[in-house]
């Protein structure tokens, strides 16, 4: 099912929002950003006998408790973008978009990253974590319905590299004459625990499992979805159904293509 008219007007809003904002952003601090270095940042479990109620965005688990984690059932799904990197290390030839580099991958982001977001909340799942240039999302699994789940994740990822990008593609084109973005989405399915990681005060709420690193990993395509053994094997079927699925190996992992 694709996105409805409504739908896709509120991506359309959020995306001209957020490019909105973006272009403010960067005309007040051009000087600056077109100098600074990308910063990486690391995160570590602190050990505390402090006990945190962290907030969460992980679906049906609103607060997690530092001293009792959770395990559960969850899709992961991750997506992003394809040859990000060279968008911000190569400058596009004079005469094309009208912007390139640092400014162009920040509005990108600006526009893809928070539509992809709001792609997946009409499905059911949540964003608990932005990537850089992607997303992190969750599904929460409950066994009893466990195929509508996976119909409503794959319904998000479908999506993501159809409408979503579609819509986000053509603002960037109208205002910037920007080439089109490509976008890899894997899926996995596994247990997870759910618990919080970082340093006392300032902890995150996550979802720590073999979905998250498949997901991950499988998120190399161009415009395709591939998903996990797992969750091809729980797939579920119907007579006539028009999905097929091609095996992949990869480098680190193997997966299923979604056709």
């Amino acid at each position: 099912m694709s996105l409805t008219d409504e739908q896709r007007g509120e991506i359309q809003s959020i995306i001209k929002e957020n490019l909105d904002r973006a272009e403010k952003i960067w005309n007040e601090h051009r000087t600056f950003l077109s100098k600074s270095a990308l910063d990486e940042e690391s995160f570590f479990r602190a050990d505390s006998a402090m006990r945190e109620l962290v907030p969460s965005r992980i679906p049906d688990y609103p607060i997690v408790d530092s001293e009792n984690p959770k395990v559960g059932k969850f899709i992961a799904l991750v997506a992003d973008v394809r040859q990000s990197s060279q968008h911000l290390l190569c400058s596009i030839s004079k005469g094309g978009p009208k912007i390139d580099m640092l400014e162009r991958v920040h509005h990108e982001m600006a526009a893809l990253l928070p539509a992809l977001e709001q792609t997946v909340y009409y499905q059911g799942g949540s964003v608990t974590e932005y990537l850089g240039d992607g997303i992190l999302a969750i599904f929460t699994i409950n066994e009893e319905n466990k195929e509508e789940y996976i119909k409503k994740s794959y319904r998000a990822a479908k999506n993501c590299i159809g409408d979503t990008r579609r819509i986000v593609n053509d603002e960037l084109q109208r205002r910037y004459s920007l080439p089109p973005l490509d976008i890899g989405v894997g899926m996995a399915m596994s247990q997870g625990i759910v618990d919080v990681v970082g340093v006392e005060g300032r902890r995150h709420a996550k979802v720590i499992g073999p979905c998250v690193y498949y997901a991950s990993k499988l998120s190399c395509g161009s415009n395709e979805i591939i998903v996990n053994n797992t969750m091809y094997n729980e797939w579920p079927t119907s007579e006539g159904g028009r999905l097929k699925f091609t095996h992949r190996n990869l480098r680190k992992t193997s997966g299923y293509l979604v056709v």
